[in-house]
Protein backbone atom coordinates (compact mmCIF):
# COMPACT_ATOMS: atom_id res chain seq x y z
CA UNK A 1 0.00 0.00 0.00
CA UNK A 2 1.48 3.36 -0.97
CA UNK A 3 1.33 6.53 1.04
CA UNK A 4 -1.67 7.88 -0.86
CA UNK A 5 -3.74 4.86 0.07
CA UNK A 6 -2.87 4.84 3.76
CA UNK A 7 -5.61 5.87 6.18
CA UNK A 8 -4.35 7.42 9.39
CA UNK A 9 -6.80 7.16 12.29
CA UNK A 10 -7.40 10.44 14.08
CA UNK A 11 -6.41 10.36 17.74
CA UNK A 12 -9.36 9.72 20.02
CA UNK A 13 -10.40 12.87 21.85
CA UNK A 14 -11.54 13.11 25.45
CA UNK A 15 -15.01 11.74 26.20
CA UNK A 16 -17.86 14.21 26.00
CA UNK A 17 -19.17 15.63 29.31
CA UNK A 18 -21.81 13.56 31.04
CA UNK A 19 -25.37 14.74 31.44
CA UNK A 20 -26.38 13.97 34.99
CA UNK A 21 -29.95 13.09 36.01
CA UNK A 22 -31.65 12.72 39.35
CA UNK A 23 -32.34 9.10 40.25
CA UNK A 24 -33.58 8.72 43.83
CA UNK A 25 -33.62 10.30 47.23
CA UNK A 26 -33.95 8.62 50.62
CA UNK A 27 -34.87 10.58 53.72
CA UNK A 28 -35.82 13.76 51.90
CA UNK A 29 -36.67 16.64 54.17
CA UNK A 30 -39.91 18.54 53.88
CA UNK A 31 -39.79 22.33 53.71
CA UNK A 32 -38.88 23.76 57.08
CA UNK A 33 -38.24 20.38 58.68
CA UNK A 34 -35.54 20.46 61.32
CA UNK A 35 -32.88 17.79 60.93
CA UNK A 36 -31.95 15.82 64.01
CA UNK A 37 -28.20 15.65 64.67
CA UNK A 38 -28.27 11.86 64.99
CA UNK A 39 -29.80 11.48 61.51
CA UNK A 40 -27.02 13.27 59.63
CA UNK A 41 -25.19 10.86 57.32
CA UNK A 42 -21.47 10.57 58.11
CA UNK A 43 -20.28 7.74 55.81
CA UNK A 44 -21.16 6.23 52.39
CA UNK A 45 -19.72 3.17 50.70
CA UNK A 46 -20.61 0.99 47.68
CA UNK A 47 -19.54 -2.63 47.75
CA UNK A 48 -17.30 -3.95 44.95
CA UNK A 49 -20.24 -5.13 42.84
CA UNK A 50 -22.22 -1.91 43.24
CA UNK A 51 -25.30 -3.96 44.14
CA UNK A 52 -25.23 -2.80 47.75
CA UNK A 53 -24.77 0.60 49.35
CA UNK A 54 -24.16 1.30 53.03
CA UNK A 55 -24.52 4.55 54.92
CA UNK A 56 -23.63 5.39 58.51
CA UNK A 57 -24.94 8.31 60.54
CA UNK A 58 -24.06 10.29 63.64
CA UNK A 59 -26.50 8.22 65.67
CA UNK A 60 -24.38 5.11 65.22
CA UNK A 61 -26.71 3.39 62.76
CA UNK A 62 -25.77 1.60 59.57
CA UNK A 63 -28.39 1.48 56.79
CA UNK A 64 -28.07 -0.89 53.83
CA UNK A 65 -29.61 -0.39 50.39
CA UNK A 66 -29.92 -3.00 47.66
CA UNK A 67 -29.92 -2.64 43.86
CA UNK A 68 -33.23 -3.76 42.36
CA UNK A 69 -33.29 -2.78 38.67
CA UNK A 70 -30.71 -5.43 37.66
CA UNK A 71 -32.83 -8.12 39.29
CA UNK A 72 -35.99 -6.87 37.60
CA UNK A 73 -34.33 -7.07 34.20
CA UNK A 74 -32.80 -10.45 34.85
CA UNK A 75 -29.32 -8.99 34.86
CA UNK A 76 -26.44 -10.11 37.00
CA UNK A 77 -23.14 -8.62 37.98
CA UNK A 78 -21.36 -10.60 35.24
CA UNK A 79 -23.81 -9.26 32.69
CA UNK A 80 -23.04 -5.74 33.88
CA UNK A 81 -19.30 -6.32 33.59
CA UNK A 82 -19.69 -7.54 30.01
CA UNK A 83 -21.75 -4.53 28.97
CA UNK A 84 -20.14 -1.43 27.54
CA UNK A 85 -19.33 1.32 30.02
CA UNK A 86 -21.27 3.43 30.89
CA UNK A 87 -24.67 1.81 31.42
CA UNK A 88 -27.57 4.17 30.80
CA UNK A 89 -30.14 2.08 32.63
CA UNK A 90 -31.80 4.02 35.43
CA UNK A 91 -30.28 2.57 38.64
CA UNK A 92 -32.78 1.82 41.38
CA UNK A 93 -32.03 1.00 44.99
CA UNK A 94 -34.37 0.03 47.79
CA UNK A 95 -34.03 0.05 51.54
CA UNK A 96 -32.73 -3.33 52.71
CA UNK A 97 -32.17 -3.19 56.46
CA UNK A 98 -30.56 -1.15 59.23
CA UNK A 99 -28.94 -1.90 62.55
CA UNK A 100 -27.45 -0.05 65.49
CA UNK A 101 -23.71 -0.42 65.07
CA UNK A 102 -22.34 1.78 67.88
CA UNK A 103 -23.68 3.23 71.11
CA UNK A 104 -22.35 6.27 73.00
CA UNK A 105 -19.71 5.30 75.56
CA UNK A 106 -17.72 6.92 78.32
CA UNK A 107 -14.04 6.29 78.94
CA UNK A 108 -13.75 6.53 82.71
CA UNK A 109 -9.95 6.37 82.71
CA UNK A 110 -9.67 9.43 80.49
CA UNK A 111 -12.97 11.07 81.47
CA UNK A 112 -13.84 11.17 77.79
CA UNK A 113 -17.17 10.77 76.02
CA UNK A 114 -16.98 8.56 72.93
CA UNK A 115 -19.56 9.47 70.32
CA UNK A 116 -21.54 6.80 68.50
CA UNK A 117 -21.01 8.59 65.15
CA UNK A 118 -19.93 6.26 62.33
CA UNK A 119 -16.66 7.61 60.87
CA UNK A 120 -16.13 5.03 58.12
CA UNK A 121 -17.74 1.95 56.58
CA UNK A 122 -15.84 -0.57 54.47
CA UNK A 123 -17.23 -3.66 52.75
CA UNK A 124 -15.46 -7.00 53.06
CA UNK A 125 -15.68 -10.06 50.84
CA UNK A 126 -19.13 -11.73 50.90
CA UNK A 127 -19.42 -15.44 51.67
CA UNK A 128 -22.23 -18.02 51.56
CA UNK A 129 -24.82 -15.44 50.60
CA UNK A 130 -23.98 -13.22 53.57
CA UNK A 131 -22.68 -9.65 53.48
CA UNK A 132 -19.76 -8.54 55.65
CA UNK A 133 -18.70 -5.01 56.51
CA UNK A 134 -16.57 -3.03 58.93
CA UNK A 135 -17.79 0.08 60.72
CA UNK A 136 -15.98 2.33 63.15
CA UNK A 137 -16.52 5.28 65.43
CA UNK A 138 -13.68 7.19 67.09
CA UNK A 139 -12.38 4.25 69.12
CA UNK A 140 -13.98 0.90 68.28
CA UNK A 141 -14.18 -1.07 65.02
CA UNK A 142 -16.88 -3.71 64.53
CA UNK A 143 -17.16 -6.52 61.99
CA UNK A 144 -20.75 -7.22 60.93
CA UNK A 145 -22.38 -10.13 59.16
CA UNK A 146 -25.73 -9.51 57.47
CA UNK A 147 -27.69 -12.47 56.12
CA UNK A 148 -31.21 -13.69 55.59
CA UNK A 149 -32.52 -15.97 58.30
CA UNK A 150 -35.69 -18.02 58.01
CA UNK A 151 -38.18 -17.30 60.76
CA UNK A 152 -39.19 -20.64 62.27
CA UNK A 153 -42.61 -21.18 63.83
CA UNK A 154 -44.26 -24.15 65.56
CA UNK A 155 -47.12 -25.20 63.33
CA UNK A 156 -48.37 -28.31 65.19
CA UNK A 157 -48.50 -28.86 68.92
CA UNK A 158 -48.11 -32.28 70.51
CA UNK A 159 -51.46 -32.01 72.23
CA UNK A 160 -54.87 -30.88 71.09
CA UNK A 161 -55.47 -27.56 72.86
CA UNK A 162 -59.20 -28.30 73.06
CA UNK A 163 -58.54 -31.50 75.03
CA UNK A 164 -55.69 -30.20 77.16
CA UNK A 165 -56.38 -30.26 80.87
CA UNK A 166 -54.05 -28.69 83.42
CA UNK A 167 -50.34 -28.81 82.88
CA UNK A 168 -49.82 -31.13 79.94
CA UNK A 169 -52.64 -33.50 81.01
CA UNK A 170 -54.80 -35.03 78.32
CA UNK A 171 -58.39 -35.57 79.34
CA UNK A 172 -59.63 -39.17 79.08
CA UNK A 173 -63.08 -40.50 78.29
CA UNK A 174 -65.46 -41.31 81.14
CA UNK A 175 -65.42 -45.02 80.42
CA UNK A 176 -61.65 -45.31 80.37
CA UNK A 177 -59.99 -47.87 82.61
CA UNK A 178 -58.35 -46.88 85.82
CA UNK A 179 -55.13 -48.44 84.60
CA UNK A 180 -52.45 -45.90 83.91
CA UNK A 181 -49.81 -46.16 81.22
CA UNK A 182 -46.44 -44.60 81.32
CA UNK A 183 -44.79 -43.16 78.23
CA UNK A 184 -43.09 -46.41 77.13
CA UNK A 185 -46.39 -48.30 77.04
CA UNK A 186 -45.88 -50.31 80.27
CA UNK A 187 -47.61 -50.19 83.58
CA UNK A 188 -46.37 -48.21 86.49
CA UNK A 189 -44.54 -50.29 89.03
CA UNK A 190 -44.87 -49.82 92.74
CA UNK A 191 -41.24 -48.76 92.82
CA UNK A 192 -42.14 -45.90 90.48
CA UNK A 193 -45.03 -44.57 92.51
CA UNK A 194 -43.54 -41.07 92.28
CA UNK A 195 -44.84 -40.82 88.70
CA UNK A 196 -47.71 -38.40 88.55
CA UNK A 197 -50.80 -38.52 86.43
CA UNK A 198 -49.63 -35.98 83.85
CA UNK A 199 -50.21 -38.28 80.89
CA UNK A 200 -53.17 -40.65 80.65
CA UNK A 201 -53.81 -42.76 77.58
CA UNK A 202 -56.74 -44.88 76.45
CA UNK A 203 -56.64 -48.51 77.66
CA UNK A 204 -55.22 -51.19 75.47
CA UNK A 205 -53.39 -48.78 73.19
CA UNK A 206 -49.69 -48.04 72.95
CA UNK A 207 -49.22 -44.26 73.13
CA UNK A 208 -47.15 -42.49 70.54
CA UNK A 209 -44.91 -39.50 71.23
CA UNK A 210 -45.95 -36.41 69.28
CA UNK A 211 -43.21 -33.81 68.72
CA UNK A 212 -43.91 -30.20 67.78
CA UNK A 213 -43.36 -29.50 64.09
CA UNK A 214 -41.24 -26.43 63.27
CA UNK A 215 -41.72 -24.87 59.85
CA UNK A 216 -40.00 -21.92 58.14
CA UNK A 217 -42.39 -19.35 56.80
CA UNK A 218 -40.69 -16.08 55.89
CA UNK A 219 -37.14 -14.75 55.83
CA UNK A 220 -35.77 -11.81 57.77
CA UNK A 221 -32.46 -9.98 57.48
CA UNK A 222 -30.35 -10.35 60.58
CA UNK A 223 -27.24 -8.30 61.40
CA UNK A 224 -24.82 -9.93 63.83
CA UNK A 225 -21.62 -8.46 65.21
CA UNK A 226 -18.90 -11.05 64.59
CA UNK A 227 -15.90 -9.23 66.07
CA UNK A 228 -15.14 -6.10 68.09
CA UNK A 229 -11.69 -4.56 67.66
CA UNK A 230 -11.20 -2.17 70.56
CA UNK A 231 -8.55 -0.54 72.79
CA UNK A 232 -5.95 -0.21 70.04
CA UNK A 233 -6.08 3.54 69.34
CA UNK A 234 -5.25 6.39 71.68
CA UNK A 235 -6.53 8.96 69.19
CA UNK A 236 -9.60 9.21 67.00
CA UNK A 237 -9.84 6.65 64.19
CA UNK A 238 -10.13 8.47 60.86
CA UNK A 239 -9.80 5.55 58.42
CA UNK A 240 -10.33 1.84 57.97
CA UNK A 241 -9.52 -0.05 54.78
CA UNK A 242 -10.01 -3.72 53.92
CA UNK A 243 -7.24 -5.53 52.08
CA UNK A 244 -7.51 -7.31 48.75
CA UNK A 245 -6.36 -10.53 50.43
CA UNK A 246 -9.74 -10.74 52.16
CA UNK A 247 -8.10 -11.51 55.49
CA UNK A 248 -6.68 -8.26 56.87
CA UNK A 249 -7.54 -4.58 57.23
CA UNK A 250 -5.94 -1.41 58.56
CA UNK A 251 -7.17 1.25 60.94
CA UNK A 252 -5.58 4.69 61.22
CA UNK A 253 -5.74 7.44 63.80
CA UNK A 254 -3.83 10.73 63.99
CA UNK A 255 -0.47 9.13 64.79
CA UNK A 256 -0.61 5.40 64.12
CA UNK A 257 -1.77 2.81 61.59
CA UNK A 258 -2.57 -0.70 62.83
CA UNK A 259 -2.85 -3.91 60.82
CA UNK A 260 -5.53 -6.41 61.87
CA UNK A 261 -6.55 -9.92 60.96
CA UNK A 262 -10.31 -10.13 60.57
CA UNK A 263 -10.44 -13.29 62.70
CA UNK A 264 -8.30 -11.94 65.56
CA UNK A 265 -9.81 -9.12 67.59
CA UNK A 266 -7.52 -9.01 70.61
CA UNK A 267 -4.27 -8.02 68.89
CA UNK A 268 -3.06 -5.86 66.03
CA UNK A 269 0.31 -4.89 64.61
CA UNK A 270 1.44 -1.29 64.59
CA UNK A 271 2.88 -0.72 61.11
CA UNK A 272 3.14 3.09 61.03
CA UNK A 273 3.97 5.30 64.00
CA UNK A 274 4.62 9.01 63.50
CA UNK A 275 4.39 9.94 67.17
CA UNK A 276 7.56 11.84 68.21
CA UNK A 277 9.35 11.13 71.48
CA UNK A 278 8.36 14.61 72.62
CA UNK A 279 4.84 15.65 71.59
CA UNK A 280 6.02 19.25 71.36
CA UNK A 281 7.96 18.20 68.28
CA UNK A 282 4.79 17.02 66.52
CA UNK A 283 4.50 18.71 63.10
CA UNK A 284 2.01 16.56 61.18
CA UNK A 285 -0.67 13.94 61.71
CA UNK A 286 -2.17 11.13 59.62
CA UNK A 287 -5.44 12.15 58.00
CA UNK A 288 -6.43 9.19 55.80
CA UNK A 289 -5.17 5.73 54.84
CA UNK A 290 -6.13 3.15 52.23
CA UNK A 291 -4.91 -0.22 50.97
CA UNK A 292 -3.90 -0.67 47.34
CA UNK A 293 -6.86 -2.29 45.52
CA UNK A 294 -4.74 -5.07 43.96
CA UNK A 295 -1.39 -5.43 45.76
CA UNK A 296 -2.04 -6.58 49.32
CA UNK A 297 1.43 -5.47 50.46
CA UNK A 298 1.00 -1.79 49.54
CA UNK A 299 -0.93 1.03 51.15
CA UNK A 300 -0.96 4.81 51.13
CA UNK A 301 -1.63 7.39 53.81
CA UNK A 302 -1.95 11.16 53.73
CA UNK A 303 -0.90 13.80 56.22
CA UNK A 304 -1.89 17.25 57.42
CA UNK A 305 1.12 18.69 55.59
CA UNK A 306 -0.33 17.83 52.20
CA UNK A 307 1.81 14.77 51.46
CA UNK A 308 0.86 11.23 50.45
CA UNK A 309 3.19 8.36 51.36
CA UNK A 310 3.16 5.00 49.62
CA UNK A 311 4.55 2.20 51.78
CA UNK A 312 5.42 -1.44 51.14
CA UNK A 313 4.78 -3.90 53.97
CA UNK A 314 7.50 -6.19 52.64
CA UNK A 315 10.27 -3.71 53.47
CA UNK A 316 10.05 -3.85 57.25
CA UNK A 317 7.68 -4.64 60.08
CA UNK A 318 7.49 -0.98 61.13
CA UNK A 319 7.11 1.17 58.03
CA UNK A 320 8.92 4.27 59.25
CA UNK A 321 10.33 4.88 55.79
CA UNK A 322 8.08 5.29 52.77
CA UNK A 323 8.60 3.75 49.36
CA UNK A 324 7.43 6.94 47.62
CA UNK A 325 6.45 10.43 48.68
CA UNK A 326 3.93 12.49 46.71
CA UNK A 327 4.12 16.13 47.71
CA UNK A 328 3.77 19.31 45.70
CA UNK A 329 6.15 22.10 46.66
CA UNK A 330 4.48 25.41 47.44
CA UNK A 331 5.31 28.36 45.25
CA UNK A 332 7.78 30.80 46.85
CA UNK A 333 6.20 33.88 48.35
CA UNK A 334 2.74 32.33 48.67
CA UNK A 335 3.02 31.12 52.27
CA UNK A 336 0.53 32.53 54.75
CA UNK A 337 -1.08 31.70 58.09
CA UNK A 338 -3.57 29.43 56.32
CA UNK A 339 -1.10 27.58 54.08
CA UNK A 340 -0.72 24.47 56.25
CA UNK A 341 -4.42 24.36 57.16
CA UNK A 342 -5.66 24.31 53.57
CA UNK A 343 -2.85 21.97 52.48
CA UNK A 344 -4.08 19.22 54.83
CA UNK A 345 -5.41 16.27 52.82
CA UNK A 346 -8.80 15.16 54.10
CA UNK A 347 -9.25 12.07 51.92
CA UNK A 348 -7.37 9.83 49.50
CA UNK A 349 -8.66 7.17 47.11
CA UNK A 350 -6.93 4.70 44.82
CA UNK A 351 -8.21 4.26 41.29
CA UNK A 352 -9.73 0.89 40.46
CA UNK A 353 -6.49 -0.44 38.93
CA UNK A 354 -4.28 1.10 41.63
CA UNK A 355 -2.30 3.21 39.15
CA UNK A 356 -3.55 6.57 40.40
CA UNK A 357 -4.17 8.14 43.80
CA UNK A 358 -6.68 10.96 44.21
CA UNK A 359 -6.18 13.37 47.11
CA UNK A 360 -8.50 16.11 48.35
CA UNK A 361 -7.24 19.12 50.27
CA UNK A 362 -9.40 22.10 51.19
CA UNK A 363 -8.90 24.01 47.94
CA UNK A 364 -8.14 21.39 45.30
CA UNK A 365 -8.29 17.84 44.02
CA UNK A 366 -4.96 16.36 42.93
CA UNK A 367 -4.47 13.21 40.89
CA UNK A 368 -1.14 11.41 41.27
CA UNK A 369 0.43 8.67 39.16
CA UNK A 370 2.15 6.29 41.59
CA UNK A 371 4.97 5.90 39.06
CA UNK A 372 5.66 9.65 38.98
CA UNK A 373 6.29 11.49 42.23
CA UNK A 374 7.60 14.72 40.73
CA UNK A 375 4.14 16.30 40.70
CA UNK A 376 0.43 15.57 40.22
CA UNK A 377 -0.72 14.63 36.73
CA UNK A 378 -3.80 16.83 37.19
CA UNK A 379 -4.98 19.50 39.64
CA UNK A 380 -8.61 20.63 39.85
CA UNK A 381 -9.62 23.87 41.57
CA UNK A 382 -12.62 23.29 43.80
CA UNK A 383 -12.65 26.20 46.25
CA UNK A 384 -10.41 28.79 44.67
CA UNK A 385 -13.21 31.36 44.90
CA UNK A 386 -13.04 30.99 48.70
CA UNK A 387 -9.44 32.17 48.97
CA UNK A 388 -10.41 35.80 49.81
CA UNK A 389 -12.67 34.46 52.59
CA UNK A 390 -10.17 32.27 54.46
CA UNK A 391 -10.37 34.52 57.53
CA UNK A 392 -14.14 34.06 57.75
CA UNK A 393 -13.77 30.34 57.14
CA UNK A 394 -11.25 30.11 59.95
CA UNK A 395 -13.50 32.04 62.34
CA UNK A 396 -16.48 29.72 61.80
CA UNK A 397 -14.30 26.56 61.66
CA UNK A 398 -15.43 25.74 58.11
CA UNK A 399 -11.79 25.70 57.02
CA UNK A 400 -11.46 22.42 58.96
CA UNK A 401 -14.26 20.66 57.05
CA UNK A 402 -13.16 17.29 55.69
CA UNK A 403 -14.46 16.73 52.17
CA UNK A 404 -14.24 13.28 50.62
CA UNK A 405 -13.41 12.44 47.01
CA UNK A 406 -14.02 9.55 44.62
CA UNK A 407 -13.07 8.25 41.17
CA UNK A 408 -15.24 6.64 38.51
CA UNK A 409 -14.73 2.96 37.83
CA UNK A 410 -13.22 3.65 34.39
CA UNK A 411 -10.86 6.27 35.86
CA UNK A 412 -12.02 8.99 33.46
CA UNK A 413 -13.62 11.27 36.06
CA UNK A 414 -13.29 12.39 39.67
CA UNK A 415 -15.78 14.01 42.03
CA UNK A 416 -15.83 15.82 45.36
CA UNK A 417 -18.22 17.91 47.47
CA UNK A 418 -18.52 21.57 48.32
CA UNK A 419 -20.78 24.01 50.15
CA UNK A 420 -24.47 24.74 49.52
CA UNK A 421 -24.88 20.96 49.02
CA UNK A 422 -22.98 21.21 45.72
CA UNK A 423 -20.54 18.70 44.29
CA UNK A 424 -18.13 18.91 41.38
CA UNK A 425 -17.33 16.37 38.65
CA UNK A 426 -14.13 16.74 36.61
CA UNK A 427 -12.86 14.86 33.57
CA UNK A 428 -9.29 13.58 33.89
CA UNK A 429 -8.69 12.25 30.38
CA UNK A 430 -5.98 14.12 28.43
CA UNK A 431 -7.50 17.20 26.81
CA UNK A 432 -10.71 16.99 28.82
CA UNK A 433 -12.25 20.26 29.98
CA UNK A 434 -15.21 18.65 31.70
CA UNK A 435 -16.12 20.49 34.88
CA UNK A 436 -19.68 20.13 36.11
CA UNK A 437 -21.24 21.59 39.24
CA UNK A 438 -24.29 19.76 40.56
CA UNK A 439 -26.60 20.26 43.49
CA UNK A 440 -27.90 17.58 45.83
CA UNK A 441 -31.55 18.05 44.88
CA UNK A 442 -34.09 16.64 42.45
CA UNK A 443 -32.79 19.15 39.91
CA UNK A 444 -29.02 18.55 40.07
CA UNK A 445 -28.26 20.87 37.13
CA UNK A 446 -29.65 23.88 39.00
CA UNK A 447 -26.06 24.50 40.22
CA UNK A 448 -27.00 27.01 42.89
CA UNK A 449 -29.23 27.36 45.90
CA UNK A 450 -32.07 29.81 45.97
CA UNK A 451 -31.22 33.22 47.36
CA UNK A 452 -32.70 33.74 50.84
CA UNK A 453 -35.88 35.75 51.18
CA UNK A 454 -35.42 39.48 51.53
CA UNK A 455 -35.28 40.53 55.20
CA UNK A 456 -37.37 43.27 56.71
CA UNK A 457 -35.91 46.75 56.36
CA UNK A 458 -35.50 47.63 60.03
CA UNK A 459 -31.95 48.69 60.91
CA UNK A 460 -31.47 46.02 63.60
CA UNK A 461 -32.57 43.17 61.31
CA UNK A 462 -30.30 44.39 58.48
CA UNK A 463 -27.35 44.44 60.89
CA UNK A 464 -28.07 40.88 61.99
CA UNK A 465 -28.35 39.64 58.40
CA UNK A 466 -25.07 41.30 57.41
CA UNK A 467 -23.27 39.73 60.35
CA UNK A 468 -24.75 36.31 59.69
CA UNK A 469 -24.01 36.62 56.00
CA UNK A 470 -20.38 37.37 56.68
CA UNK A 471 -20.14 34.17 58.68
CA UNK A 472 -22.15 31.66 56.68
CA UNK A 473 -22.98 32.98 53.21
CA UNK A 474 -21.25 34.46 50.21
CA UNK A 475 -21.09 34.61 46.43
CA UNK A 476 -18.64 32.68 44.26
CA UNK A 477 -16.86 33.85 41.11
CA UNK A 478 -19.87 32.93 38.94
CA UNK A 479 -22.27 34.97 41.04
CA UNK A 480 -23.79 31.88 42.69
CA UNK A 481 -24.60 32.13 46.37
CA UNK A 482 -23.09 29.60 48.74
CA UNK A 483 -23.86 28.68 52.31
CA UNK A 484 -21.22 27.37 54.72
CA UNK A 485 -23.87 25.77 56.94
CA UNK A 486 -24.89 23.28 54.22
CA UNK A 487 -22.06 21.13 52.98
CA UNK A 488 -21.73 17.95 50.98
CA UNK A 489 -18.90 16.06 52.68
CA UNK A 490 -19.62 12.43 51.77
CA UNK A 491 -20.07 10.87 48.35
CA UNK A 492 -19.27 7.64 46.53
CA UNK A 493 -19.04 6.61 42.87
CA UNK A 494 -20.56 3.32 41.69
CA UNK A 495 -17.71 0.90 40.83
CA UNK A 496 -18.96 -0.05 37.35
CA UNK A 497 -21.39 2.68 36.28
CA UNK A 498 -21.62 6.43 36.06
CA UNK A 499 -23.77 6.91 39.11
CA UNK A 500 -23.02 8.80 42.31
CA UNK A 501 -24.48 8.61 45.81
CA UNK A 502 -24.02 11.63 48.04
CA UNK A 503 -25.26 12.83 51.41
CA UNK A 504 -26.81 16.19 52.19
CA UNK A 505 -27.51 16.26 55.92
CA UNK A 506 -29.89 13.32 56.55
CA UNK A 507 -30.81 12.82 52.88
CA UNK A 508 -29.17 10.33 50.51
CA UNK A 509 -29.28 11.48 46.87
CA UNK A 510 -28.57 9.23 43.88
CA UNK A 511 -27.65 10.43 40.38
CA UNK A 512 -26.77 8.72 37.11
CA UNK A 513 -25.49 9.75 33.68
Amino acid sequence: MNGADEVVAAPAGPPSPLEWRFSQVFGERTAGEEVQEVDIISAIEFDKTGDHLATGDRGGRVVLFERTDTKDHGGSRRDLERMDYPITRHPEFRYKTEFQSHEPEFDYLKSLEIEEKINKIRWCQPANGALFLLSTNDKTIKYWKVQEKKIKKISEMNVDPSKAVGNGTVGTSSNSSTKQYVANGGYPDRSYNYLNNDFSFPPGEIPSLHLPVVTSHETSLMARCRRVYAHAHDYHINSISSNSDGETFISADDLRINLWNLEISNQSFNIVDVKPANMEDLTEVITSAEFHPIHCNMLAYSSSKGSIRLIDLRQSALCDSHAKLFEEQEAPGTRSFFTEIIASISDIKFGKDGRYILGRDYMTLKLWDINMDSGPVATFQVHEYLRPKLCDLYENDSIFDKFECCLSGDGLRVATGSYSNLFRVFGVAPGSTESTTLEASKNPMRRQVQTPSRPSRSLSSITRVVRRGAESQGVDANGNSFDFTTKLLHLAWHPTENSIACAAANSLYMYYA
